[in-house]
């Protein structure tokens, strides 16, 4: 009696390849989320660093010396709302001050920026 061969794939060699497929999609899926944070990520410093700028530049332009100690503000930025923490500290010398400025989003820090603002 002879055998025929039989044409097709063992459900072995199906479950093998569904399995390989199943990893693949799993590390392609891995790698978009972590591009997709990312790019969040660079947004919110982008936008963060626009509010510290800010606050940066009102301590600039009021011609005079910011007064030491610690403020907060609201900053919203293309819909996002960035809480900015305004530290002013004196510096060893008299005539500038050490300014940073803090923005946290969700009460994490996005971003710190510092200056000095000097006497006009």
């Amino acid at each position: 009696m002879k055998r025929i061969a039989q044409a097709g794939f063992t459900l072995l060699e199906v479950l093998v390849a569904l399995a390989i497929v199943a990893i693949a999609l799993t590390a392609g899926t891995r790698a978009t989320m972590a591009l997709t944070a990312h790019a969040q990520r660079q947004s919110d410093v982008l936008l963060a660093h626009i509010c510290a700028e800010n606050e940066l530049v009102k301590a600039r332009l009021a011609r005079q010396m910011p007064g030491v100690g610690d403020s907060s503000d609201v900053c919203e930025q293309a819909g996002q709302v960035f809480n900015v923490h305004v530290s002013v500290r004196p510096t060893p010398n008299p005539s500038f001050q050490r300014v940073e400025a803090q923005v946290l989003k969700d009460n994490e820090s996005v971003l710190r920026l510092t200056t000095i603002v000097g006497r006009y």
